[in-house]
């Protein structure tokens, strides 16, 4: 039994380097590394995988049944069952920053006194001159009056409430005018319209074209201005004190 012993080989313990101990570190940080670049690879690949794929286009069927539903559910106005209202364009008429010209008053030879401001023929609209949107003139003279009495009337009741702000610009051209001017002024305050006059076509051009210039004017220019300071109320407090009328 000793011999036995004897003969068997004694173990021995390898005592690693410290050469080795960074061998084997470097090697297990390798193989860590390895294994997370393999996880967030097959991470991705279910991810891709997971995602439904969209069809590139969508056919279009032949059936005359499939095409009537597809236009039933796209119209509105088609189903009869749906609560949705279909949408109305709004008339967007295109307006020109041109004063607009009636086409009735082409050859008018107040056309060539109309200098300083850019014109044009239009004929969508009621009035002679179209200023602006809410701003209309109608043109008359007096000897056209005195020959269709009529007409003026006819024609601002046609305007209707068309424009804010309408205009009746008169040519002063017959000398016994006062009859003829009275009936238009009594036809301009019924129909609600300013009354202009203008004892030639030079001066009913400049009339319209300072219509035009002013446009967009603020109303600033021809509002009354008060003055606050303490001259201007003193001023205005003697000025406005009125004696008592004696008697002798």
């Amino acid at each position: 039994m000793s011999e036995s012993k004897d003969n068997q080989p004694k173990r021995r313990f390898h005592i690693p380097t410290a050469e080795e101990i960074e061998r084997q570190q470097e090697e297990a940080e390798q193989r860590l590394a390895t294994r997370a670049d393999e996880v967030s690879i097959d991470m991705s690949t279910s991810i891709l995988t997971s995602q439904p794929q969209q069809p590139a286009s969508t056919p279009t069927s032949k059936h005359p049944s499939n095409t009537i539903t597809s236009n039933t559910a796209t119209n509105p106005a088609s189903n009869p069952h749906s609560t949705s209202q279909p949408t109305v364009p709004s008339p967007n008429r295109s307006y020109s920053q041109n004063l607009q010209v009636n086409e009735l008053q082409r050859g008018n030879p107040l056309l060539t006194c109309i200098r300083n401001v850019r014109w044009s023929y239009a004929r969508n609209i009621l009035a002679d001159f179209e200023v602006s949107r809410s701003l209309g003139i109608l043109y008359l003279s007096v000897k056209y009056h005195r020959l269709h009495p009529e007409y003026i009337s006819k024609r601002i009741t046609g305007l209707g409430r068309t424009y804010n702000m309408r205009v009746l610009l008169v040519l002063v051209d017959f000398q016994d005018s006062k009859l003829a001017l009275r009936e238009i002024n009594q036809a301009a305050v019924v129909g609600d319209m300013t009354l202009l006059l203008a004892w030639s076509l030079d001066e009913a051009g400049r009339y319209i074209e300072t219509l035009k210039a002013y446009e967009h004017k603020q109303p600033d220019a021809i509002r009354e201005r008060i003055d606050e300071s303490y001259v201007a109320k003193l001023n205005n407090t003697l000025t406005s004190i009125r004696l008592p009328c004696v008697q002798e």
